[in-house]
C-alpha cells in the first residue's frame, strides 16, 4: 500500500531514434492498447531486463508454433508413433 501512497520518482530519460521507427513504436502501442508511448517502452524495457535470454529467435518460434496450431499443421505423439510404427518401448 505505501508505494500506491508515495508512488517511486520518475526520471525522464532521452534517446534519438529515427522518424521512421518512431511511426512504428507509435503504431504498436497504439495498437496494443496502451495509454501511451512513455508507458509501452516501459513496459518493453521491463521485459528486456527481467527477461534478458528471451529473444527474438524465441519469439519467432512461438509463433511459428501458435500459426501451425492455428491452421491445424500439428499432429499428435501417437499419430507419428503410428505412422511410423514405432512403440513406446
Amino acid at each position: 500500500m505505501a508505494e500506491a501512497e508515495n508512488p517511486p520518482e520518475k526520471t525522464t530519460v532521452n534517446i534519438r531514434i529515427t522518424e521512421t521507427f518512431l511511426d512504428d513504436v507509435d503504431a504498436t502501442w497504439q495498437e496494443e492498447g496502451y495509454n501511451s508511448r512513455s508507458e509501452f517502452i516501459r513496459d518493453v524495457l521491463r521485459d528486456a531486463v527481467k527477461h534478458p535470454d528471451f529473444n527474438r529467435a524465441d519469439l519467432k518460434a512461438m509463433l511459428a508454433g501458435e500459426t501451425d496450431i492455428q491452421e491445424d499443421r500439428t499432429r499428435s505423439s501417437d499419430a507419428i508413433k503410428d505412422e511410423y510404427d514405432l512403440d513406446d518401448g
